[in-house]
């Protein structure tokens, strides 16, 4: 049995979350019938993420606890906007904190736009919605546009437009739903129950699909068969997408293509592979491309949960945010986590046999 984990209606109250010290600040907005355990779960969810990250910026996220969908655990859409590539690049080399940083934004291209390999495409050389890579280094709309969530827009101090996503209450940076026909346990300090879910971490997930943890690829992926969605109207490249590579993209050039080939996550251009990234629900592996690779227990941001399953941040979910834009507390350096990820390769492939996991999402 899997469930659904993804992409949140009238509240009444605006809360603060996370250590008063802490530069990343959050508040939330309640939908109707979030009960206070739920409401103080997500302030410890939160709080996870402001002790290890230290932009001084405030994420305004609408969030409820309500009957979802039989097999979704929960959901998160993130407001997101357009930038031009050159902008998000000069904004992420402006905002360098660590080694991390410098390597990252030393791997991206310097000029107006970046290459990359896809698929699936009305207007491919190789035929209309095929399925081979191709390199698409034209310098359309889709070479020199980024869109990210307003959250990660806001730590690397790009101006945002207010956004309403639906059923948020005013504006936010994302809307989160849980699904309260499961059972959580709210309370981590000892251990999750085993017939239960992990709230806390859960909820910081979907905090993460926020702050800027997303993928494009599941776009592509989604509206493969759509002739309105040619190659230069792909304008949905994320900031994690410029550190997707696979065995088959030139050095510097990113693998955004829709199919099950792997894909990694790395900050040196590709030459260094780091973790899994999972590569779509339609042509790829059956998880969204907005997560790590599923069963190989990388981090957070793994696509899935189980019963009993304490959840946290590791130094891959940290990187990830570093490179993207944020400035995070001290972590391992990308060689200690390239070398943590492929241990967890191992680890996963034998200890998914153990029980079965349940799946997340977002939008």
């Amino acid at each position: 049995m899997k469930t659904l984990l993804s992409a949140i209606t009238l509240a009444t109250a605006a809360a603060a979350a996370g250590p008063a010290d802490a530069a990343l600040a959050f508040t939330f907005a309640f939908t109707p019938g979030t009960s206070m355990q739920a409401q103080d779960g997500f302030r410890a969810a939160a709080a996870l993420w402001s002790s290890r990250i230290q932009d001084d910026i405030t994420v305004n996220l609408t969030v409820g606890f309500n009957p979802l969908a039989p097999n979704v655990l929960g959901s998160t859409q993130s407001a997101q906007q357009a930038y031009s590539y050159s902008t998000f690049r000069q904004r992420l080399v402006d905002d360098i904190t660590s080694s991390a940083d410098t390597t990252a934004t030393g791997s991206l291209s310097t000029g107006a736009t970046f290459d990359m390999l896809i698929n699936r495409t009305s207007n491919s050389p190789n035929g209309a919605g095929s399925a081979t890579p191709y390199l698409d280094n034209d310098g359309d709309a889709n070479n020199r546009t980024i869109r990210i969530t307003t959250a990660e827009a806001k730590a690397i101090n790009l101006g945002i437009m207010p956004q309403t996503l639906t059923n948020c209450i005013g504006t936010c940076d994302g809307f989160i739903q849980f699904n309260s026909n499961f059972t959580f346990d709210f309370n981590r300090n000892d251990g999750i129950g085993s017939n239960a879910f992990d709230f806390v971490g859960i909820a910081a997930h979907e905090i993460g699909h926020s702050l800027g943890f997303i993928s494009g690829v599941d776009i592509l992926d989604n509206n493969s068969s759509s002739t309105f969605f040619a190659d230069n109207q792909f304008t949905y490249v994320s900031g994690l997408d410029l550190f997707r590579y696979s065995a088959q993209s030139p050095e510097g050039v990113i693998d955004w293509t829709a199919d099950n080939r792997p894909k990694y996550f790395s900050i040196d251009g590709g030459v260094t592979q780091g973790p899994l990234f999972s590569n779509g629900v339609v042509h790829g592996d059956g998880r969204q491309a907005s997560h790590w690779k599923d069963d190989l227990f990388i981090g957070l941001m793994d696509p899935t949960a189980g019963r009993g399953e304490l959840l946290s941040i590791s130094a891959n979910d940290l990187l990830a945010m570093d490179v993207i834009g944020y400035d995070v507390s001290p972590i391992p350096e990308p060689s200690t986590t390239a070398m943590l990820g492929a241990g967890l390769l191992l680890l996963g492939g034998r200890a998914a046999r153990r029980s079965k996991i349940f799946r997340k999402g977002t939008k």
